[in-house]
């Protein structure tokens, strides 16, 4: 898959899926917004995994490290909101 910004909406689209399969729950915003931070967390690791200098050519590493964000991401968002509801 491309590396372009389409590229990465696509696959994080995919990761968001993913994510929330990984990580199931009841989450503040619903499917939507956990889609959404799947494609905020699979640009995010593009764009480290870039400045960092790996290669993500193939598309298995794309979706490893777009999933890998959109969790992190579903983490941190699920803590925040956590903390704020208190």
């Amino acid at each position: 898959m491309d590396r372009s910004i389409l590229g990465w909406l696509l696959i994080g689209t995919v990761a968001g899926v993913l994510g929330k399969m990984i990580m199931p729950g009841k989450d503040p915003g619903g499917f939507i917004v956990t889609i959404l931070i799947g494609i905020v967390g699979a640009m995010l690791a593009g764009f480290i995994a870039q400045a960092m200098g790996i290669a993500l050519d193939g598309g298995w590493e794309n979706y490893i490290a777009a999933t890998g964000g959109a969790v992190i991401l579903l983490a941190l968002y699920r803590y925040v909101l956590s903390r704020r509801v208190r």
